[in-house]
Formats: structure tokens, sequence, C-alpha cells
């Protein structure tokens, strides 16, 4: 969402896409859901429709005298039962000042859905590691992409997972989790997820599945909402 800065277009895209499920980074959350500056995860909810809500903050802070939560979220018309929130890289900051804390803290969402027919699908929301200089990863991105192989080796039955991983697809990070799911954006040839918005063209985000999703459609948006592309789904459970 990148921090929501683009808020009408976020908006109307999700109004006119009508998803069931939701998974975003950089999210914000603000304690009375209305911000006026820009888009933030209760009105994403309202627009969309959706019921269900999981916040994985990585800080909070405070903003014009109300506390707000920066960080990854899933938002979803179908109840979200068992959730689950595992830092990958260090951990959540409740009073976050920008003059003397980092905001290097990474996490990983964990949610199960339950569906209308009995069936439940395991959803999992990540934002990675940022290596200033490249995206090629390194020691410490192979430490936390083995963090994340281990919780999804733990799940069972429909699994998928995305987010923006901050590693391009051929690094030997993301081979970690490419090893245990198929990969879409690594599988249909996306040249980039990025905007004009950045100078960066690399792809960098991507949708996991198991065998138990079929995949009807997947494809990178070219509507402007962040620097990074929005990606989206189609699939039924096999």
């Amino acid at each position: 969402m990148w921090g929501g800065r683009l808020d009408n277009p976020i908006i109307n895209l999700v109004k006119s896409l009508e998803p069931d499920i939701l998974c975003v980074q950089e999210a914000i959350h603000i304690e009375d859901g209305k911000s006026g500056m820009f888009a933030v995860t209760e009105e994403v909810q309202l627009a969309m429709g959706a019921e269900y809500i999981f916040r994985s903050p990585i800080f909070t802070f405070d903003h014009m005298n109300r506390r707000a939560d920066f960080g990854n979220c899933i938002i979803s018309k179908y109840p979200i039962g068992e959730t689950k929130t595992v830092f990958t890289t260090g951990e959540y900051i409740p009073n976050f000042e920008y003059l003397h804390d980092l905001p290097d803290g990474r996490n990983l969402q964990w949610a199960v859905l339950h569906l209308p027919d009995g069936q439940k699908l395991t959803v999992f929301n990540h934002h990675g590691h940022r290596i200033h200089e490249h995206k090629n990863g390194n020691a410490e991105t192979m430490r936390q992409c083995k963090i994340i192989a281990k919780e999804i080796e733990k799940a069972n039955g429909s699994v998928i997972l995305c987010g923006d991983f901050n590693l391009v697809p051929e690094s030997k990070s993301l081979k970690t989790i490419n090893d245990l799911l198929t990969n879409l954006t690594l599988q249909v040839g996306l040249k980039t997820t990025r905007t004009y918005l950045t100078h960066k063209t690399e792809p960098c985000d991507y949708i996991f599945v198991n065998k138990a999703i079929n995949v009807i459609s997947f494809q990178a948006l070219p509507d402007i909402v962040s620097d990074h592309q929005a990606l989206v789904m189609d699939f039924r459970l096999i």
C-alpha cells in the first residue's frame, strides 16, 4: 500500500476488483479508522465490503494525537480462524520514533480462512528484508526465507503465500521457497512488478501456491496504486 499515499486510486481499484481476499504490505491502521491524508486499512476494508481483518504491525507511532500501526494486513470476506505473526527479523516496536528507531523489522502473517464449503485455506503474507544495494539476497535474506519455509511446511491443505520479498526471482534465498511452492511471478515470466513511481525495474513481488490451488489466472495490473504493481490471482481449491 506504500503507506496509503495514493488513497483514491487504492480505494477505486479495490472497489473495481471486488476481491474476496486482500493481502497488503506497508499498510497503516489508525485507531479511529480515518486519516484524511492517506488510505488506511479500515477504509480499504470498507471499500472491499469485507467483514474480517488481521493486522500484524511492525511498529506503532503517534499521528496527529492518535495511535497508528504500520505493517502487514490480510482482509477477507471469509471468516479468519487461527492466526499467527512470526517476526523474521527484529521485533515489534510499540512506540516508534522516526528520529531514533530504524524500521527494519519484518514479519510473516499466517491466517487460516474458513470457506463456505467447509474447506480451509492457509494464507501467508510477508514483506521481505530490504538490501539497499541490490535484490540478489545475502546470508540474512537466506536466514529469513528459511524461517518462512519452515512455517509453510507446518501448514496443512491449501496454501497461498504472497508479498513483496525484495528479492529477484533467481536469488538463492528465494529458491528456498520456490522449492516448496509454485512461484507464479516466475512461472509466467513477469519482467517487472514495479511502476513508474520508482526507478527500479526488477520483479520482487510474488504469489506462491501449493498443488491444492487451481490457478485460473494471474497477472500484474497496470493500475498505479503504489511504486509496486498489484498482483491479482483468480483461483479455485482442488
